[in-house]
């Protein structure tokens, strides 16, 4: 019996919500093991290398974006989908052995804009010169990850990622609290688990790797370019995305400590919104890429309006969920009366995230799948340019300002993105 719409929308989407939510995990086991060493500098040293890579590998995102799109518009023109997986391999390949050659100028320059002690420091150089060889396989995963979800294969994510982050806690055991390795055994287990993820993921794509009976040629010049094209324009969208989010932490950095931590407290409610919604954007990717592949424009407006829908009910729970158990999260994830009192005064604004950040996720999704890249770069930069205006405007309301900012930097997108979707629409 064929599943329903939404049927298909939930089977797709449960296993990355499922994924998502175990993703904060790695970075739990991390610091667990390094806190429980002699002394804080461990802790620093991993949270400055932690930081380095989440923004370093954040950048090359679009090799998962870019693979999803151009997968699941071959799965639905009936194309081989093969060459798409080995389009998406080599490229992240020979990006990652470039981030490895790369690696003594990209530390210098990340640390620098990190800052932290001289010994914290000394410590992250350790911990960035050991990691970043995993590049290779950690943007391979990316690739490996857009290909399943783009084919519907959405459970291999969610297996990858257990066998990622169960492979990284127990070698952080083994190698920081049984060899005494420090920060390098974190590093080491880190870079391990991406070769293990990588493996893994080719095993439970192994299917895919067949030879269709009339094979595409991977190094085809015009489908290789089409390909660089949709990924330099997603690449330059996330630059700019993380360019709001570094001013945004600056510039509460210079209102003082508390309202740093404050913020980051409270960033931790768009963390939770965006797992959220990210599984049924996913889901969004592979069903209007699909439905572009085969040329169906009904079942494209179908896509569109049936995850627009689970988009919808999911800010309204996150909504609820801000509204109801805000205070008490915030009084879980510090128990500092100053930095709690300060996130308490500005959790209004996180209570309009849901309102105002939602659409621009569930947007990404029919980019994605739409592979409208050079759309979702200029969209991006619009926004950005309206957050830094309205910044400007707004620098007399100091934090509430910026909080103001960021909120409507999310609305500018949502409604930039639905211009452009309402405008191909017609």
């Amino acid at each position: 019996m064929s599943l329903s719409l939404n049927e298909r929308i939930w089977m797709l989407a449960w296993p990355l919500l499922l994924s998502n939510l175990t993703a904060p995990l790695l970075g739990l086991v991390d610091t667990a093991v390094v806190g429980h060493l002699a002394h804080p500098r461990y802790l620093a040293a991993v949270a400055l290398g932690g930081n380095f890579f989440m923004f370093l590998y954040f950048s090359f995102n679009f090799l998962r974006m870019g693979t999803t799109g151009f997968a699941s518009q071959a799965r639905g023109g009936g194309r081989d989908t093969r060459v798409v997986l080995l389009r998406g391999l080599a490229l992240s390949c020979a990006l990652g052995l470039a981030l490895i050659a790369l690696s003594p100028l990209l530390r210098e320059a990340g640390l620098w804009l990190l800052g932290g002690s001289d010994e914290a420091q000394g410590l992250a150089r350790d911990y960035i010169d050991i990691r970043i060889l995993g590049a290779p396989a950690a943007l391979a995963n990316f690739a490996l990850i857009g290909f399943a979800i783009g084919t519907h294969n959405t459970r291999v994510p969610l297996k990858m990622t257990v066998l990622m982050h169960s492979t990284n806690a127990l070698l952080d055991v083994l190698l920081v609290q049984v060899w005494h390795w420090d920060v390098r055994g974190v590093a080491t287990a880190s870079a391990i688990a991406e070769y293990v993820g990588l493996i893994g993921g080719l095993f439970w794509l192994r299917h895919a790797l067949r030879s269709p009976s009339q094979p595409e040629p991977v190094w085809r010049l015009s489908a290789l370019l089409a390909l660089m094209s949709v990924n330099r324009d997603i690449f330059i969208r996330s630059l700019a995305l993380l360019t709001a989010f570094f001013f945004f932490t600056a510039q509460g950095a210079r209102l003082g400590d508390t309202v740093l931590a404050a913020n980051a407290v409270l960033i931790t409610f768009l963390l939770i919104l965006s797992n959220l919604l990210d599984g049924f954007a996913n889901a969004a990717e592979a069903l209007v890429g699909e439905a572009q592949g085969k040329g169906d424009h009904a079942g494209f407006r179908e896509a569109v309006s049936a995850t627009g829908r689970w988009t919808i009910g999911c800010a309204a729970l996150g909504l609820a969920g801000f509204a109801l158990g805000g205070a008490p999260l915030i009084g879980l994830l510090t128990d500092l009366p100053a930095i709690r009192d300060t996130a308490t005064a500005y959790l209004p604004w996180v209570l309009l995230l849901p309102l105002t950040a939602s659409a621009g996720f569930w947007l990404d999704g029919i980019f994605v799948g739409a592979t409208w890249g050079a759309a979702m770069r200029n969209t991006m930069l619009v926004s950005v340019a309206l957050f830094f205006a309205i910044w400007a405007l707004t620098q007399p309301w100091e934090n509430h300002g910026l909080w103001l900012t960021m909120n409507a930097f999310m609305a500018a997108r949502g409604m930039c993105m639905g211009w452009v979707l309402w405008r191909n629409r017609r």
